[in-house]
């Protein structure tokens, strides 16, 4: 830990600072000046966590990797944006993370649900052993829309959030879909997640009656993931005000994608200019001290975060939002239908009231939705060279 600290210190300073300028910086919704609150938006990016490749943590499957450097990027990414929902959910966007507080068990129970174990429900382990269902082979690399459908059926077993996962196909959002889904009495999609009330089994170490309390609500928290292609080989230029209004919502979760190479997290925008955590940065895995309590330091990065121009972001992406009530989804519906008439401004994807006939219903079928051509090319040039890492094409 102590070595890791002294590779931030040294590291803050081969990081380009913000820009000097008037323009705003958005993050995840809020909106701040380099001017007069530098130090708040430094504050905000470190208190996001920080997911990175990580080293001799237990095998995957018992006999398969130790390390994702490499290929784990997009997992990554995934927990990334996942984890922030957790944060929302169970601590709140204006909670911050201060190097040396003390903070509170919630915090702990959210971090230790990304540990690098089997048994933690979002950990790297879970995500690369149920992509296998995606048919993804353990090592192989993910695209957007594969991460966001294994972060769906991961968290049906979460039954301390007990949220609602939702992820918009065929670039449209049906409303009737989303508020049946976060009305419904139960939190889970089959009875197998959901043991019995009187049991006393631990999940993730946290009391089942979390969940349980949780079911007689009458709109479960939700987590909206929408896959995206945004252009053929680069993001067209017309969906580039309507990406820099999603990072404007109080909703936002922020985006998953990256440029050919990498996969980045990028939770605001300053400029031209996107805002991103980066995972490639490899860093030993985190055990519990004696005392039962988890180093965190290394999952927070506590030097400027990266910035990269808009339009070299690759134009497979899903972008997520996070709606706590249903006060939250209906603020969110007003505010896309507001954007389809900001001038210059062309809709990342439709929201309708009703599902459209043509179109099959997965949730109904509990089936997944075939992966999109994009990760079909992404698994093709992944067989071809191991060592390239593709987002899409």
């Amino acid at each position: 830990l102590f070595l890791a600290t002294l590779t931030y210190d040294t590291l803050r300073f081969e990081y380009e600072d913000f820009p000097e300028t008037k323009e705003p910086v958005w993050i995840l919704g809020r909106k701040y000046s380099v001017f007069t609150e530098k130090e708040e938006i430094l504050l905000d990016v470190t208190s996001r966590l920080w997911f990175t490749y990580r080293k001799n943590f237990p095998a995957i499957g018992g006999t398969g990797p130790t390390s994702d450097t490499g290929w784990g990027c997009m997992l990554r990414c995934g927990q990334m944006i996942f984890a922030q929902a957790l944060v929302c959910r169970h601590l709140g966007r204006d909670w911050r993370w201060i190097k040396g507080k003390r903070q509170m068990d919630n915090y702990f129970n959210v971090l230790n649900a990304f540990v690098d174990k089997k048994d933690s429900y979002y950990s790297i382990h879970q995500i690369a052993q149920m992509g296998v269902g995606e048919g993804k082979s353990i090592g192989q690399w993910y695209g957007p829309n594969t991460v966001a459908q294994v972060l769906k059926k991961l968290a049906t077993f979460d039954t301390w959030s007990s949220l609602a996962v939702h992820i918009a196909m065929d670039n449209t959002v049906v409303m009737e879909e989303i508020r049946r889904l976060c009305q419904s009495n139960s939190p889970c999609a089959g009875a197998a997640a959901c043991p019995a009330v009187d049991s006393d089994v631990l999940y993730n170490g946290y009391p089942e009656e979390a969940g349980v309390r949780d079911r007689l609500s009458l709109w479960k928290p939700l987590v909206l993931l929408i896959p995206l292609r945004l252009g053929l080989t680069e993001i067209n230029e017309a969906y580039i005000e309507t990406l820099k209004h999603c990072f404007m919502m109080p909703q936002s979760l922020g985006v998953i994608g990256g440029k050919p190479n990498s996969a980045h997290y990028f939770i605001g925008y300053v400029g031209e200019e996107l805002i991103y955590l980066d995972p490639h940065t490899t860093q030993p895995a985190v055990e519990p001290s004696n005392s039962g309590c988890l180093p965190d330091e290394s999952f927070h990065c506590q030097h400027p975060p990266c910035r990269m121009s808009i339009a070299e972001l690759d134009p497979s992406i899903a972008v997520g939002f996070f709606c706590n009530t249903e006060e939250d989804f209906n603020d969110w519906c007003q505010q896309i239908k507001k954007l389809s008439l900001v001038r210059g401004a062309l809709p990342m994807f439709e929201l309708v009231e009703r599902q459209p006939s043509h179109f099959s219903n997965p949730d109904v079928l509990n089936l997944t939705p075939d992966s999109s051509d994009a990760d079909r090319l992404e698994r093709f040039f992944d067989s071809e060279d191991e060592d390239f890492e593709i987002l899409s094409l």
